[in-house]
């Protein structure tokens, strides 16, 4: 796609970047099959080619309008058509680049600027652990819609950790939100790891993976949580080379994390380290064909009924990992089966998008379970915390990590 830049961004690194993915765009619209907001409101500025569209006019000049913003607003950021795409379009940090110029030139009123604010400092602080926990303890009290963004309060298993030494070692981010609102997704992580003789390490300075502050638009306080996490992790990668990964259990912060190289490869004094990190970053899943054969012998003899298992955007899309977890769980003795149609489309939580978008957000969150009740599944398992609470939240079938799964038939 032919792109003349305006002034105010030739020369720049946004610009460059910008202007270079733009040229690999040939406008086919194959993109369009698979876009979750294209395919529920048929627009096709809410399809990733119109809102390539809409950034290449802003890049090359045109004022940005509230209308314009809205559109980037609605993309779930599921990176379903980079996976399409025969071009190779990196669409995902394009709109990036539109939405942080688009943020700098369209003011938004005094409610949004409020809800982001609280969402990006809110979900990163300290004080959201006990926060969520006075929400668990006042749950029935609390109206429906919030009441839906609180899991129950987990139980005695949640914090239970291993203390065993072993000679194979990872190292894990424990996460912003998942520590408070899942805690059992760390725990069985590192229970699962112990029973396959590898030990689970944590940074306790490491904190968000600096998604949450990017997906809102606040490009330097991510940059911010990245660096953060490299300081917090590089003394114990220095300390102990034996470690062999650094694990994500949630794959919305393991696309983050391998992608720390590409985010700081301009910070001299980050570039060499963020790239380490994202080279030595791996999903939960990417670890469990070494661990199937410890496991096999540990866990005890399945016999219940069908596991569904939905794949996250963030694993399918955006790491381009597939198939992983349900060869793995089927070689352990798991009836596993995934949506016979749209196992490819986003479930619609897509980080803060479930509260920023909630029309939007519930109106594929239906339509995803409505694809898993055909398997008539005992349990539906993902990969990702916000698929996880999303899913539940319109369903009475028990929704859990896959991790969680395999941890319970070990005990």
């Amino acid at each position: 796609m032919q792109t003349k830049l305006a002034p105010e961004f030739q020369g720049t690194q946004e610009g460059k970047t910008a202007e270079e993915i733009l040229r690999r765009c040939v406008h086919c619209g194959f993109c369009t099959a698979t876009c979750p907001t294209y395919q529920l409101l048929g627009d096709e500025l809410d399809g990733p080619r119109g809102r390539i569209y809409l950034m290449k006019q802003v890049l090359e000049g045109e004022t940005p309008t509230r209308k314009t913003q809205a559109h980037l607003d609605r993309c779930l950021t599921c990176r379903n058509c980079e996976s399409t795409c025969p071009s190779g379009v990196q669409y995902g940090q394009l709109l990036e680049i539109g939405r942080n110029i688009v943020e700098a030139k369209v003011e938004r009123p005094a409610d949004e600027r409020r809800q982001r604010w609280l969402l990006k400092e809110g979900l990163t602080s300290r004080a959201f652990a006990p926060a969520m926990k006075l929400g668990q303890w006042f749950r029935p009290l609390v109206p429906g819609a919030l009441k839906d963004k609180i899991p129950a309060r987990p139980d005695k298993h949640a914090h239970q950790w291993p203390t065993r030494v072993h000679k194979r070692k990872v190292l894990m981010l424990l996460g912003c939100v998942q520590p408070a609102m899942m805690p059992n997704i760390n725990s069985a992580t590192a229970r699962v790891l112990d029973a396959a003789g590898v030990q689970t390490l944590v940074a306790d300075d490491a904190g968000c993976c600096g998604a949450v502050r990017s997906h809102l638009s606040d490009h330097e306080g991510g940059l911010a949580d990245m660096r953060r996490n490299i300081d917090a992790w590089w003394p114990v990668l220095k300390a102990d080379p034996s470690i062999e990964a650094i694990v994500m259990n949630a794959s919305g912060c393991g696309v983050t994390v391998k992608e720390y190289g590409q985010s700081l490869k301009h910070d001299p004094n980050y570039a060499e380290k963020a790239a380490r990190i994202s080279a030595l970053t791996k999903d939960l899943s990417e670890l469990l064909p070494s661990l199937v054969p410890a496991l096999k012998s540990r866990l005890a003899k399945r016999s219940g009924g069908t596991v569904a298992y939905h794949p996250p955007c963030t694993l399918q899309h955006g790491q381009q990992l597939r198939g992983g977890v349900e060869a793995g769980m089927r070689e352990l003795g798991f009836r596993v089966e995934t949506a016979a149609c749209e196992s490819h489309l986003c479930c619609g939580s897509a980080g803060t998008y479930s509260v920023l978008q909630p029309e939007l957000s519930r109106q594929l969150r239906d339509r995803k379970l409505a694809a898993l009740a055909p398997l008539q599944a005992e349990t539906i398992v993902s990969a990702n915390i916000g698929c996880i609470q999303h899913l539940q939240s319109g369903t009475a079938v028990p929704v859990q990590h896959w991790v969680e799964l395999l941890d319970a038939q070990l005990r």
